[in-house]
């Protein structure tokens, strides 16, 4: 390996290698999308094929909590590490690990989702495949030693290639890299993510055939006289998006107080799942047959379908409260899904409540007769991107993937007004997406604000110079004018004898008396140090270094670690300079 890492430094640049990793990452991205997706077909048909339509079915009742329980002993005892929340993940890499995702993280998901979604968890596949091509892209950059920054750019292609190999949307690819992982548009890096994105694209055509994720014809063309009820909707949209965010916070958090008891976690998922499932069908899976029966519907007859399996089956009259139903307890279900040990993502979940969301806004519209006529299929169209928009704080994703993955490009114009709604909707109440308010409360979220970007970005550790000369508090100050003199530092810490910090010599302040050569054995380092006017802890995130180096205007701070031993001293000037050359690199094209 070393040899070819040789060779192609020789021949090939680090600009043109880029471009040949970006393809090959979403050419495996691609097949990785493909294998999920027909594992949880086979997994479905085996399981659902022989399910009579006009009624209930009590195995709805059994199903997700095996896929849960099979799900979860996989990631107990096989991956042995947490695989969850796959974008927020991604988020963390970039954030925090200078975007190293582990090995397994190439397969681990898609087994995991697949048995979760094909058995019912109330999930997506996205995040999941998501992760999948992030940790392909980085794993690459990993065995060919590429730089850290060429390493975020490669999972920024995995995960473009992920969006448009399940979706086929290599432009929604693109753009959720952009919007949602936040990886800065230069040339340098437009260009590999538009090659991971069209070669997604390309074999996913090849594996699937050509045939769109979900149908949509527009029956007749956007008027203007429709704009209020735009707006309308993007507001509800960003209303319902705040609802998913709220709730699957508070579910997660429920979930979370239970550390340990992996067999209490099933039971509780379960116990809210499973009747979940039985009463609305819909909820089984990704529910993407449910999302096409809303888009493609044109009568009555058509739309009642989506009760077909549920206890509602040939109540016509159910339609509107059955929606209604399905649209506040999926969020439900997929936090019972996932807090029970499945795997999966908010993706898919918020498409299948925009859905739902708009076809219920247009339905209520029409029957009150509030306006001008507003055609279901249509709204439940623009309510996917407006929910989108809102849950992942993302509106231009929200407008070209549900352009892309619908062919509904006419709808331009109504997609862009609702998306825009939602989302100005939705940052009034919540600053950060779904996927990166964790990481933001706690200081780890990468942002497009460079200077913000390049602190997030910076090591603390690669920062600290450990290479200090200590001093007893005991040593006079002959010996201390000697430690001095080996010294690189003006700065020398005072430590005990278990390597606790007591105190710092501040040379600068020693001139007084430091060539007194009759005081040497008058005065000890006791004596003479001083505190530190700051200590920093090494859990501080950069910001927090910054902001304790200008409160104090110190020159040097010492770093403790959890026990308050002494690991060494961050320089104003070498953290500056290193400040510096990262926003350099991040400007450049």
């Amino acid at each position: 390996m070393e040899r070819i890492i040789s060779w192609r430094k020789q021949y090939i640049t680090d600009r043109q290698f880029t471009l040949f990793l970006s393809f090959l990452v979403g050419f495996f991205a691609a097949i990785a999308a493909f294998i999920l997706h027909w594992i949880i077909e086979e997994i479905a048909l085996l399981l659902t094929s022989k399910f009579d339509a006009n009624t209930f079915n009590w195995m709805y009742l059994v199903y997700p909590v095996i896929g849960i329980y099979l799900t979860s002993l996989f990631v107990r005892y096989i991956v042995k590490d947490e695989i969850s929340h796959g974008i927020t993940r991604i988020l963390y890499a970039i954030s925090s690990k200078r975007s190293r995702l582990k090995g397994h993280n190439c397969w681990s998901s898609v087994i995991a989702s697949a048995i979760t979604i094909g058995f019912g968890g109330s999930v997506g596949a996205e995040a999941p495949i998501v992760l999948t091509g992030s940790a392909i892209g980085s794993n690459l950059g990993k065995l060919f030693n590429m730089d850290n920054k060429t390493l975020m750019l490669l999972v920024g292609c995995g995960a473009a290639a992920a969006i448009a190999g399940i979706f086929k949307a290599p432009i929604a690819g693109l753009v959720f890299t952009l919007e949602v992982l936040m990886i800065d548009l230069t040339m340098a890096s437009l260009l590999p993510i538009l090659i991971s994105s069209v070669t997604a694209t390309c074999f996913t055509y090849i594996f699937t055939g050509s045939d769109p994720l979900f149908f949509f014809h527009l029956d007749s063309a956007w008027p203007v006289e429709r704009v209020p009820a735009n707006i309308l909707l993007g507001i509800f949209g960003g209303f319902v998006s705040l609802y998913f965010i709220r709730t699957m916070t508070a579910c997660e958090s429920v979930f979370g107080r239970i550390k340990n008891r992996p067999m209490l976690k099933l039971l509780l998922g379960a116990m809210v799942l499973s009747p979940l499932i039985f009463l609305f069908p819909s909820l089984y899976g990704e529910g993407y047959g449910s999302i096409n029966i809303l888009l493609n519907g044109k009568t009555e007859a058509e739309w009642e379908t989506i009760l077909h399996n549920s206890p509602f089956y040939g109540n016509s009259e159910m339609l509107l409260p059955y929606i209604g139903m399905v649209l506040l307890t999926k969020v439900f279900a997929t936090s019972a899904t996932n807090g029970g040990g499945g795997c999966g993502g908010t993706f898919a979940p918020s498409l299948f409540i925009g859905a739902f969301a708009g076809f219920f806004f247009a339905r209520v519209w029409n029957i009150y007769e509030i306006g001008i006529y507003l055609p279901e299929k249509n709204f439940a169209l623009l309510g996917m991107s407006a929910v989108m928009a809102g849950v992942m704080h993302a509106p231009l994703t929200g407008i070209f993937l549900i352009a892309e993955i619908t062919g509904g490009y006419q709808m331009f114009i109504p997609l862009m007004i609702v998306s825009i709604c939602a989302y100005l909707t939705i940052i009034i109440f919540e600053p950060h997406s779904i996927y990166g308010m964790r990481l933001a409360r706690q200081g780890k979220l990468i942002t497009h604000h460079k200077d913000r970007a390049v602190l997030t970005l910076m090591s603390l550790d690669s920062v600290i110079d450990k290479s200090f000369t200590a001093v007893s508090p005991e040593l006079n100050l002959a010996s201390l004018v000697h430690a001095i003199s080996k010294s690189h530092n003006n700065v020398l810490p005072v430590l005990d004898d278990a390597g606790n910090l007591l105190g710092e010599i501040d040379i600068t302040k020693l001139r007084h008396i430091v060539f007194r050569t009759e005081l040497y054995h008058h005065f000890k380092v006791k004596q003479l140090m001083s505190q530190p006017e700051a200590t920093l802890s090494v859990n501080d995130t950069m910001e927090i270094v910054m902001k304790k180096f200008d409160q104090t205007d110190s020159a040097m701070l010492p770093v403790l670690d959890n026990e308050n031993h002494l690991l060494g001293y961050i320089s104003r000037t070498h953290m500056y300079t290193m400040y510096r050359k990262m926003v350099a690199d991040l400007s450049e094209d």
